[in-house]
């Protein structure tokens, strides 16, 4: 039996974990969840998977729930000191890191110091955190097993593989978002439901904007940096708009390995729940008949800024990934909120790249007063 916590169970892969867990029964045990505001929904759960622990980050939150569950032995807790307590509990083996944003820094950090596998769907911990979680992790001997699709393929394509001087570059696919092929003039007057019209895959709003600006494509490439121990220009962003095949490697000797499947986020989680296993998965299949053709191309840079942005806060380093990932945290709020444009989260990341402070090897407080400074800095603009 695998005890689990899940950090944002009311997410998207937060709820697709829970999926998972209905058919496992006999193999995974939710012993924590946690959450930001979602009470209903987070009773709902604690009612169906009757967890020891729940937390909700927000207090007013908490205490609604622990009215709520007042007649179940479930400990209601509230907070980072609820989030870092469940996350390092000594009947789980696994903390499933599903939040969005830098609150999971923390936590993630609190896990691994426990001796916990980290099964890694929060972009922003190795994003603005890589050069403090990878020596953790190794210091540790913990499991850090990504759950995004593409890191997921990528890790799926390098097993048994010679990773030690046998890569000779990532392979990262994109799907291109709802806007692929558009130019800049054509995206003046974007409107926040198109950008959520993802063509192909079903996500949180948050990461649906940035597969439409490419930004989340940029934190991929800072995060497979940290997950594979590569170079920025070894990653190699490639469009396939089926969303077929969800990246692989390049090896030296001229070979590629990728891991193909239907866009469905519950292969990811699923793997790293039970890695190195495989566990049967209900749904569909890829049809190669039915498909006739996958299609590739390289990404449009100069419409789609995020990746480059990306790429160049990544190849400084320091706290500069954190801004780069603040500033879009706080721009693509402003855009979901109808306050700016489609294209002025390009303008806001960029003025904070080049007014941010730089800070060469920051440790957790300088990464959070970087966020804090970003945030203001977009306030006075």
């Amino acid at each position: 039996m695998i005890g689990i916590t899940i950090l944002g169970s009311t997410g998207s892969i937060g709820t697709q974990t829970l999926d998972i867990v209905r058919e496992y029964r006999e193999d995974l045990r939710v012993v924590a969840i946690a959450a930001n505001r979602q009470v209903d929904l987070v009773e709902k759960q604690v009612r169906e998977f009757t967890p020891k622990f729940a937390c909700m980050y927000d207090e007013a939150a908490a205490n609604d729930l622990k009215t709520r569950l007042a007649d179940t032995d479930t400990v209601v807790l509230s907070g980072m000191d609820g989030l870092i307590e469940i996350s390092t509990l000594d009947d789980i083996d696994m903390v499933v890191t599903a939040i969005v944003g830098m609150i999971g820094l923390r936590p993630t950090i609190a896990a691994i110091s426990a001796h916990k596998d980290i099964a890694l769907a929060n972009k922003e911990t190795l994003v603005t955190a890589g050069h403090i979680i990878m020596p953790l992790i190794k210091e540790k001997n913990v499991r850090l097993l990504p759950v995004d699709s593409e890191h997921s393929a990528i890790f799926q394509s390098l097993q048994g593989q010679d990773i030690h001087g046998g890569i000779d570059e990532i392979i990262l696919t994109a799907s291109g978002g709802p806007f692929r092929g558009k130019k800049r003039e054509e995206l003046t007057d974007i409107s926040v439901a198109d950008a959520l019209k993802h063509p192909n895959w079903s996500m949180g709003r948050k990461i649906t904007i940035d597969s439409s600006t490419l930004c989340n494509k940029g934190l991929e490439v800072i995060e497979a940096k940290w997950l594979f121990n590569v170079d920025i220009d070894k990653i190699h962003v490639l469009i396939q708009p089926q969303s077929i095949i969800h990246s692989g490697v390049q090896f030296v000797d001229g070979a590629i390995v990728a891991q193909l499947g239907v866009p469905d986020m519950k292969l990811p989680i699923q793997y790293a729940l039970f890695y190195p296993k495989r566990r049967p998965m209900k749904g569909n299949r890829i049809d190669f008949k039915a498909l006739g053709s996958i299609s590739f191309d390289e990404p449009d840079t100069d419409t789609f800024m995020g990746l480059e942005f990306a790429k160049t806060a990544g190849k400084k380093g320091g706290n500069m990934p954190t801004v780069f990932n603040a500033a879009n945290e706080k721009a693509v709020a402003l855009f979901l909120d109808n306050k700016i444009k489609f294209l002025d989260i390009y303008d806001i990341i960029w003025d904070c790249m080049e007014n941010a402070t730089f800070i060469e090897n920051p440790d957790v407080e300088e990464i959070l007063m970087t966020e804090q400074w970003c945030y203001d800095f977009i306030d006075k603009r």
